[in-house]
């Protein structure tokens, strides 16, 4: 090129104007910060975290000692409450056999020879009753008892003279009880 068009050039490039830009039109340029974390914070987080595991971890062997406490104790009165109803469904079997008996010593004929055996009956009913009373089976006592629907099924009622109201006046099947528990309620008539 010749001297005269580069120092033309040189001079338009001179007088032009000089385009400006606005910071916000600058592209961002993101600065790393490096953050600087103190040793002795991080330590003192951990240290807060472990504690807070640690106080979990206490709270689910307590809650889990109080489970496996409490099936125990489930356990155990499951256990007792098997040993002292043992024996009810052998009372339940006896009960009929000893009905049987009472029934047929009420209709003792007037012989020698039946006399007999209706005191062989006996002494076979009075033991029988005496194993269900050693294993916890006893009457239900209501002749002449006030009316209870805990123990007693009302069958009939009738009125009776000089007796009150909701009285047993009649036994027609003995009821029994195991302990503390019903094996069978007994069957009565009531007074109106």
């Amino acid at each position: 090129m010749s001297k005269q068009k580069k120092n033309r050039n040189e001079e338009i490039k001179e007088n032009e104007p000089i385009e400006t830009v606005e910071d916000d039109e600058l592209p961002a340029v993101e600065e790393e910060v490096e953050v600087v974390i103190d040793p002795l914070e991080q330590k003192e987080n951990e240290i807060a975290a472990l504690k807070e595991e640690l106080n979990k971890a206490k709270n689910d062997m307590a809650r889990a000692y109080a489970d496996t406490d409490n099936m125990r104790k489930r356990l155990q009165k499951e256990t007792d409450m098997a040993k002292k109803y043992r024996f009810q469904s052998a009372a339940l079997e006896f009960l009929p056999i000893l009905d049987s008996m009472n029934l047929a010593l009420t209709q003792v004929p007037e012989s020698e020879e039946a006399k007999g055996f209706a005191k062989g009956f006996e002494m076979i009913r009075t033991q029988l009753e005496s194993a269900l009373l050693n294993e916890g089976v006893k009457e239900i006592d209501a002749q002449d008892k006030p009316f209870d629907h805990n123990t007693m099924q009302a069958l009939m009622q009738e009125k009776v003279d000089g007796v009150d109201s909701g009285i047993v006046v009649e036994v027609l099947q003995k009821g029994y009880m195991l302990k503390d528990r019903i094996l069978r309620p007994a069957l009565v008539k009531v007074s109106e």
